[in-house]
């Protein structure tokens, strides 16, 4: 009877380890070409796009598909990273609060919201091709999110050091010598090109330009739109940068040469 016992136990374990050696491995995603998301993430979404149409040898009738094809394997590899960046910073404990997470989901759903208007409401109406290009230049945001958190948790340097680094102070001018009036218009002059050339005023000047181009219903439309989506939520000023372009990049029409080049 005792020597029964280990047979039955064998016998019992059996149906276990087939179902774990039978268990499927995922499927490696056909449109990633054999390469990884780390090989992939290497090269601009433009760059694999191409890439893709020289290995699959599509000619340029089949070059919508081929792009909307190169541009979902992107964007797989683009959320696979997003993940697995905030994956690592909840394991150790460094990552957002469940309330900024909620405010971000929050901004993510106005934005989202935005989009759809910008894209029915545009100058021209937009094709699928443009529809996928703003579906991963999307993913961005919530990557830029977490990128932050994972900044602030970088090694800076200490207090002592940054402080031996700085430069000395210039002296400073007299407090009863007021600069000439020509030294003054100087000054205002370039402190205006600055703020001209400014990244934040060019993308806010330009994207206000499109809307003054619209009919006024949708004008009116699109500025509530976008004015939930900058107004409300805590959002950093590249973030906000990025919004801007975005916006820019939905009303543009496809025959204009683009404001900014693609993000990635």
């Amino acid at each position: 009877m005792r020597r029964s016992i280990p047979l039955v136990l064998l016998i019992l374990a059996l149906p276990g380890a087939v179902r774990a050696q039978s268990k499927p491995h995922p499927k490696p995603d056909a449109d990633r070409l054999g390469m990884t998301c780390a090989q992939i993430l290497t090269m601009s979404s433009t760059e694999w796009v191409h890439y893709v149409g020289e290995k699959t040898h599509l000619d340029a009738a089949n070059m919508p598909y081929d792009l909307l094809r190169g541009n979902a394997a992107y964007g797989r590899c683009y959320d696979a990273r997003t993940d697995a960046l905030a994956g690592t910073l909840a394991r150790n404990g460094k990552g957002p609060s469940r309330a900024a997470r909620a405010d971000f989901a929050a901004f993510e759903t106005a934005l989202k919201g935005f989009a759809a208007k910008a894209l029915a409401d545009g100058a021209m109406p937009a094709d699928d091709q443009k529809k996928s290009y703003a579906a991963l230049y999307e993913k961005q945001f919530r990557y830029e999110f977490y990128q932050e958190y994972e900044a602030r948790n970088a090694v800076r340097p200490s207090p002592a050091a940054t402080k031996s680094s700085a430069p000395a102070a210039a002296p400073s001018a007299h407090p009863d010598s007021a600069p000439p009036a020509d030294s003054a218009r100087s000054a205002a002059a370039q402190e205006q090109a600055r703020s001209d050339a400014d990244p934040m005023t060019m993308a806010k000047n330009h994207f206000g330009k499109l809307l003054d181009a619209l009919p006024d219903d949708k004008m009116h439309e699109l500025h509530q739109a976008f004015g939930e989506v900058v107004g409300p939520y805590s959002i950093s000023a590249e973030i906000r940068l990025t919004v801007y372009r975005y916006a820019v990049f939905l009303l543009e029409s496809p025959p204009a040469a683009p404001f900014a080049p693609p993000p990635f």
